[in-house]
């Protein structure tokens, strides 16, 4: 009866999507405010029955109703009970319910919280969520129904996949998808101020937050990827440029370009029209990575089908939806007002400057990414791209990008000067020139490249501490007062600058310095290794919950030594998976994975890591700086809409 209640609900949902996308859009248009209120009434609903429909699919899993046939396929009674409750997302079918509940989270969202925006916005807000939702609602009932039912009912499931029993796997998808869906929100704001023609810093005020409520999640998502990537694969490295690795690092760029062009907007009124545009781009971008990993065009070990008739569903989804506001874009963005002019060296100059590289990044990893397809198209013959491609065309954009990263902040909105720009970022030059010469004193000009990376990675985490800190030298007069009124979005901003320059040191170490070795090794047997002297004590079987564990024992000495590491290779019923052995510390990693059997054996594969662990530290402290700026009570509250100016009472005319 469970798998009856949800579907029942997903129609439910489905008719109140489309309630929600119609009845706002016609209030605003007519204003009628009982037609907006039943706007908000349907979001609230619908977001009310969506959550009842995935709570019945998860129950599902958690009593093995096996004759839900998506239990069926994606669990089984020996699964933990973590990973039978990440099965909900861990299929296509489940991973849409997801997406749906997401979305539909949001759209209630603004709904509570939007009471201080213009009513005919809100609703039109409301009522562009509502088309998106019945698009993906309807894919859901229609072609992609998680409550199946199976006659006669198996006594035992299939699994999981077993890639996705960990505990990274439980969390990653719906982090990413609270960043994919999330820009939605983005989209609904700027297809409804393009329809009201009416963007001003009310507008941008209320879109930052919810952009950032997309940016944070978005951003722990790939970075909790990665680290699941590196550690589970076994395969030693923390990112292959894999389709569906850039599907989320493109809307990633562009979010990062809106985000500091939604300020501009909210502070100086400019770049009305490059908003917009992003906020359609950025969602169309999410959209995007959603047909990659269910149309089977690329393939990828994150892809959740290989249904081509899905993926022509989602791209027409994608289609109709890009089309249709670039459309309206084209016929609007003109007559918007370009809002106040500025200097070329100026802080909106700056964050110009910066969308400009960000959007150029974001081509660069579309390119790559689809180009084996395009050419495919033409009847070309298959071509594959991967890390040489990124590394002539990404890297010579991102290393101009973030050695200017430091300036943005510090110019002054407007107009600025030389002199007075580089005074204040002479802090952080002298540290980075600091870095650089302490690093070409220790590893050469052989290790110019990654002594420069390194002072990179100085550069950007002093010229993030400088953010407030030149505030602070400001008030030193009343030093604590001033420290108490530092606003939580200029601490946000620190932090996650500070952020990026650590993932740039884990970068350049890791890049610039690993070693690897692969050997076949015996119990007993020792090799040396990267200032390590490592001996395979042992290799033997061990049984997990629902899986067999042939383990190799590691006894490590030297740096840091001596301690023990446990090498996995699992047995499912399906398949195998690696699960490698790993001492961190800040200065590096050893990475052990073991393979097959070869010879009595044991084929190991070793690498060194050098700072490493830096670019996920990077990768968190950056979203927690986004968490910062969100707390910031200024931009929760958003702006207040502006009261309706009062007409004034006719003054008689005067006796004849």
């Amino acid at each position: 009866m469970t798998a009856e209640v949800g579907q029942f609900a997903l129609i439910l949902a489905f008719l109140l999507a489309i309630t929600q996308a119609a009845a706002p859009l016609w209030g605003a248009q007519r204003g009628e405010p009982v037609l907006m209120a039943l706007g908000r009434a349907a979001a609230l609903l619908q977001a009310g029955f969506v959550v009842l429909a995935f709570v019945c699919l998860a129950a599902s899993y958690v009593a093995c109703d096996f004759s839900v046939a998506l239990v069926a396929e994606h669990s089984n009674s020996q699964q933990p009970l973590a990973y039978r409750i990440a099965a909900t997302w861990g299929s296509h079918e489940g991973s849409m319910l997801l997406w749906v509940l997401i979305l539909a989270i949001y759209g209630a969202g603004v709904a509570w919280f939007g009471s201080s925006l213009r009513e005919t916005l809100q609703a039109r807000v409301l009522g562009v969520q509502g088309l998106i939702g019945v698009a993906f609602l309807g894919f859901l009932i229609f072609t992609s129904n998680p409550f199946l039912r199976l006659s006669p009912a198996p006594l035992e499931g299939t699994e999981l996949n077993p890639l996705l029993q960990d505990p990274g796997l439980v969390s990653h998808p719906p982090l990413l998808y609270l960043g994919y869906v999330g820009f939605s929100t983005a989209f609904a704001f700027a297809v409804a101020a393009l329809i009201e023609g009416r963007v001003d810093a009310a507008w941008a005020r209320w879109v930052r937050p919810w952009v950032l409520a997309a940016w944070i999640p978005l951003t722990a998502g790939i970075t909790l990827g990665s680290l699941w990537a590196y550690y589970e694969l076994g395969w030693g490295g923390w990112w292959f440029w894999d389709p569906v690795e850039n599907a989320s690092l493109m809307p990633w760029l562009l979010g990062t370009a809106l985000l500091h062009s939604a300020l501009v907007l909210e502070r100086r009124g400019a770049l009305v029209s490059w908003t917009i545009l992003l906020c359609i781009l950025t969602f169309s971008l999410s959209l995007i990575g959603t047909f990659l990993v269910r149309s089977g065009i690329l393939t990828s070990v994150h892809a959740f089908a290989v249904d081509p008739q899905r993926g022509i569903y989602i791209l027409g989804i994608i289609a109709v939806t890009t089309g249709a506001a670039l459309c309206l874009y084209a016929w609007r963005a003109p007559a918007l007002r370009t809002g106040a002019l500025f200097a070329p060296l100026s802080r909106e100059g700056g964050v110009t400057l910066n969308n400009l590289f960000l959007t150029a990044l974001a081509a660069t990893v579309f390119l790559g990414t689809f180009s084996p397809v395009f050419i495919e198209l033409l009847g070309k013959d298959k071509i594959s791209v991967g890390p040489p491609y990124y590394a002539r065309t990404f890297a010579p954009l991102a290393i101009p990008l973030l050695a200017l990263v430091v300036f943005g902040p510090m110019l002054n909105w407007k107009r600025d000067r030389v002199t007075a720009v580089l005074k204040r970022v002479r802090i952080p030059a002298g540290l980075a020139a600091a870095a650089l010469l302490v690093a070409l004193v220790t590893v050469g000009w052989k290790g110019a490249i990654a002594a420069a990376g390194l002072a990179l990675a100085a550069w950007l985490v002093a010229g993030g501490v400088a953010i407030p800190a030149r505030r602070w030298w400001a008030g030193r007069a009343d030093l604590a007062r001033s420290l108490r009124t530092t606003p939580r979005g200029i601490l946000g901003l620190s932090i996650s600058h500070a952020g990026l320059g650590l993932l740039v040191l884990g970068i350049t170490g890791v890049t610039a310095w690993h070693s690897d070795k692969v050997l076949t090794m015996h119990p007993g047997e020792q090799t040396a290794f990267a200032g390590r002297t490592i001996t395979l004590d042992s290799v033997g079987l061990a049984d997990g919950p629902n899986y067999q564990a042939r383990q190799s024992r590691f006894a490590i000495a030297g740096r840091g030594g001596p301690y023990e590491l446990i090498a996995e290779r699992r047995a499912y019923a399906t398949s195998q998976t690696t699960e490698a052995a790993i001492h961190v510390s800040p200065l590096g990693n050893l990475y052990i994975s073991s393979g097959d059997e070869q010879d009595g054996g044991v084929v190991v594969r070793l690498w060194d890591h050098p700072l490493v662990v830096w670019i996920w530290i990077g990768g968190f402290v950056m979203a927690f700086g986004g968490l910062v700026s969100l707390s910031d009570r200024r931009l929760r509250l958003g702006a207040p809409a502006r009261a309706p100016a009062r007409i004034a009472d006719p003054v008689p005319a005067p006796a004849e």
